[in-house]
């Protein structure tokens, strides 16, 4: 039977829930840092050809593509995630060890429990209800996880120039609520040139950490753009380094990175325009300085190479947008009431998609405050309530999205 866009999600079985457990297990236990997803991609596409997905292949960055065909009366969706995680640190200071993947009263436990291996169980077996009821959704249902989230978005990059759904579902942990943007992140590096001396002899030098200190003394008080849905820009001094390994040297290069978290308008070439003044305001006599924009050139653990400058955009759809509106609709029916929406704190891969012209949504299970800590894990119930509401926006959002365009 051919279920209709207006008939419930199949129905999520104990045994079913329990297949997704396992597979979370083993996705935890594969480590897969940025650039060595190699194996964990292998292992998504063979839970995916499990499942019965139509189509299972790689792209030439690496990242991993699902499809269910559709019947063609609706848009197409994409659900992503990332494949890649942070590093975990002393396991020691864990609770329970980061790759183990253990379970504990109904807790799934490690690196990646939530960002993103939780979230990215519950979309392959998510869509894959759709499968086990016998159906056809209507419209195409592409899965993927995209490499090197983590480090600035290879495969996202990529992907967004070869891969064009209508709409996008990014599963970033958010406790099961609606997401309708996130700030950006924006990498800077203020350089300073002055001049290297002995450090007794501060006549002759010029010293360019005396320009960082009043630099960074200004920065807190530039204005900075303010979005009423995302907040107000932000900058924070992360990392601060000379080109002098000796304590008694006056060095003459100085330089610190500033991590910039950006509203919708905002790049990193006009941000830089914007602390210029500020930053030349503060030199000394005999000094120079400038602000760069950071280049990252990496490699995907499928030989793919991408050099892009550290520049996340921001994502921002209104609160009534039809997108919006009814991902939640379609959400009240697995979780029992329409779910709150609001915002990610931190920036996402949709920021990708979503400058390359994609309608773009966030639905995942998890606490994401948790994400890059040593108690991350993963509640079982709330992986089950993910799967259910990504089977349900699989079989009803793109439907419901076209009508109330």
């Amino acid at each position: 039977m051919t279920p209709s866009s207006d008939n419930p999600a199949p129905e999520l079985s104990g045994a079913a829930l329990d297949a997704c457990v396992r597979f979370l297990q083993r996705l935890v236990r594969t480590q897969s840092m940025p650039g060595e997803e190699g194996e964990v991609a292998m292992l998504v596409a063979s839970e995916m050809r499990a499942l019965g997905y139509d189509e299972v292949g790689h792209d030439e960055a690496g990242n991993v593509i699902g499809l269910i065909r559709g019947r063609g009366d609706a848009p197409s969706v994409m659900f992503n995630t990332h494949l890649d995680h942070v590093d975990a640190g002393d396991p020691a200071d864990w609770p329970h060890p980061p790759y183990g993947g253990e379970i504990h009263d109904g807790v799934l436990w490690g690196r990646g429990a939530i960002d993103i291996k939780g979230p990215l169980a519950a979309q392959v077996h998510g869509a894959a209800r759709l499968i086990a009821s016998g159906g056809r959704p209507p419209g195409d249902v592409y899965v993927t996880g995209t490499v090197q989230e983590e480090v600035g978005g290879l495969g996202a990059r990529y992907m967004a120039e070869t891969l064009r759904p209508d709409l996008v579902l990014i599963g970033e942990p958010s406790r099961n609520e609606v997401r309708r943007g996130h700030r950006g992140r924006i990498e800077l590096r203020v350089q300073v040139r002055g001049r290297m001396a002995h450090a007794s002899m501060t006549d002759i030098g010029r010293n360019p950490l005396t320009v960082l200190g009043r630099f960074l003394a200004e920065l807190e008080g530039v204005e900075l753009p303010h979005d009423p849905d995302l907040g107000t820009c932000t900058i924070a001094p992360t990392l601060i380094g000379t080109d002098q390994t000796s304590g008694n040297v006056i060095p003459g290069l100085a330089e610190v990175t500033l991590d910039c978290r950006t509203v919708t308008g905002q790049d990193a070439a006009s941000l830089r325009e914007h602390l210029l003044p500020t930053l030349r305001a503060c030199e000394i006599e005999g000094s120079s300085s400038d602000i760069l924009i950071p280049q990252h050139e990496r490699s995907s653990y499928a030989g793919y190479e991408m050099t892009y400058p550290a520049d996340n955009p921001a994502l921002s759809l209104p609160a009534d947008h039809a997108a919006i509106r009814t991902a939640a609709e379609v959400l009240a029916g697995p979780l029992g009431s329409e779910p709150p929406v609001g915002v990610w704190d931190f920036a996402t891969d949709g920021g990708h998609f979503g400058l390359a012209g994609m309608t773009v949504a966030g639905f995942g299970p998890g606490d994401d405050r948790l994400a890059h800590t040593v108690n991350e894990h993963i509640v079982i119930d709330e992986l089950a309530t993910g799967i259910r509401g990504n089977a349900a926006l699989a079989l009803h959002w793109p439907s419901r999205y076209a009508r109330a365009s």
